[in-house]
């Protein structure tokens, strides 16, 4: 991820409307409101992950049965994630949060530490507890079970640290010369805090989050068509979501009635293995640019 200013103007327009709504004091808490924030953060931040496999197949060169197994593993891991939620719910919770905090971390590459990082990404998480308690401890428990009160309660106490840092962050990047980015993350906190939960996550997740993951994966593919990139994010994200249809109509006891539930539910099963593969072909192609340079270096010292 590079380093920089990364911030679609789209997220300005977000941020002023949001802003604009809480001050007109919009219920934005009632089920309608919940509702249509849901939809937007499924449709607008679930494509953002729906590159993996392309990413797989331009970056790394790989065989049929290589690829078969990359895609079957990816697979796998969201099947697997289902089933936890079906099965261990607060555990998936638990691991969905962790997951989350890492990917959100990502976007501090200005901050050098990986526990900076997490943290930076972890206040995301951690903001609206403060703002709202209730509302994230009632999701929390609708996501799982009663002992999420007290996952909640451990959020709640995570929160001023984690906003402590992510100041330093903040501060870091507009030193750096990130201020776009710098400014639109303090104002997203700000919102994050003031704004019901479900809302201020819609914001930071498909206008902030999501355009400078985009962006960098439209990079890497390369010269793309444009009706290809988006039938491919538009195919995929529908694939994803009639698939996790599909394993709630084989487990009709497990399915939950709240939209958002489902919603948030079907975001971890892509969150992490999307974050397992993203990490996976960055590793291959850091040890293939090493490989590269070595070879370069010894050509050159055989001259």
């Amino acid at each position: 991820m590079e380093r920089g200013d990364l911030v679609h103007r789209s997220y300005w327009v977000a941020a002023a409307a949001l802003s604009l709504a809480i001050v007109a004091a919009i219920p934005l808490g009632q089920p309608a409101a919940v509702a249509v924030a849901t939809i937007v953060f499924i449709g607008g931040g679930l494509p953002h992950g729906a590159y993996d496999i392309a990413l797989l197949r331009r970056t790394i060169t790989l065989g049929r049965a290589q690829l078969a197994l990359a895609v079957a593993g990816y697979l796998v891991v969201a099947v697997g994630m289902a089933a936890l939620w079906m099965t261990l719910p607060l555990v998936a919770l638990i691991l969905f949060l962790a997951v989350a905090a890492v990917h959100f971390g990502e976007d501090w590459q200005m901050l050098d530490e990986p526990l900076l990082r997490v943290a930076a990404g972890a206040a995301v998480i951690a903001a609206p507890t403060l703002g709202h308690p209730a509302d994230v401890a009632r999701l929390f428990v609708a996501l799982s079970d009663d002992r999420a009160v007290l996952l909640t309660q451990l959020v709640t106490a995570a929160a001023p640290v984690t906003l402590l840092v992510t100041s330093v962050g903040i501060a870091i990047a507009w030193k750096d010369g990130s201020r776009q980015w710098a400014a639109a993350m303090a104002v997203c906190l700000v919102l994050l805090v003031v704004a019901p939960p479900v809302a201020g996550f819609a914001l930071f997740f498909v206008f902030l989050h999501s355009p400078r993951h985009l962006r960098q994966t439209r990079a890497q593919l390369g010269p793309m068509p444009r009706l290809r990139w988006l039938a491919t994010g538009v195919g995929v994200s529908g694939a994803a979501i009639l698939g996790w249809s599909a394993l709630q109509w084989l487990a009709p006891s497990a399915v939950d009635p709240n939209l958002t539930v489902q919603a948030f539910r079907l975001l971890a099963a892509v969150a992490v293995p999307h974050l397992l593969l993203s990490r996976w072909v960055e590793r291959r192609l850091a040890s293939n640019h090493q490989h590269r340079r070595g070879s370069a270096l010894s050509g050159t010292g055989s001259l």
